[in-house]
């Protein structure tokens, strides 16, 4: 499993308010959430008018998978009409085989980290 992180940040030339930027930034969020895959929040410069920060995740079982989308989020941030992509961030973060490197949540409450090389085995519940 691998969670593909990535960070836009826009800027805003024709922002004259709040409004102005919510709009775009509204916009932006929208189009890249209906085309793909992927969680969007304004992150940061909360604010300023003229800049916007946003967060982009996917979750994949595929690294090159994870990479394409963040890509595409970025080249749609690059052509918006009304906003102009000044920084992009990207990170791929594995997570070993079905997720077997998350520690914590299920796997500690069912006391399962004393063998973090035990691949997970429903049939340990009839023991």
């Amino acid at each position: 499993m691998f969670v593909g992180l990535g960070r836009l940040v826009i800027s805003i030339p024709g922002a004259r308010s709040l409004k102005d930027r919510r709009r775009v930034v509204k916009s932006l969020k929208d189009r890249i959430r209906a085309k793909l895959p992927v969680s969007v929040a304004e992150v940061g410069d909360l604010e300023r008018y003229q800049v916007a920060t946003l967060g982009i995740a996917i979750v994949s079982n595929d690294s090159a998978r994870c990479s394409e989308v963040l890509d595409a989020a970025a080249r749609m941030a690059g052509g918006a009409r009304d906003a102009v992509l000044a920084d992009v961030a990207t990170e791929i973060i594995p997570l070993g085989s079905g997720g077997s490197g998350v520690r914590g949540g299920i796997e500690q409450a069912l006391g399962r980290l004393d063998a973090p090389d035990r691949p997970w085995n429903d049939s340990d519940d009839d023991e």
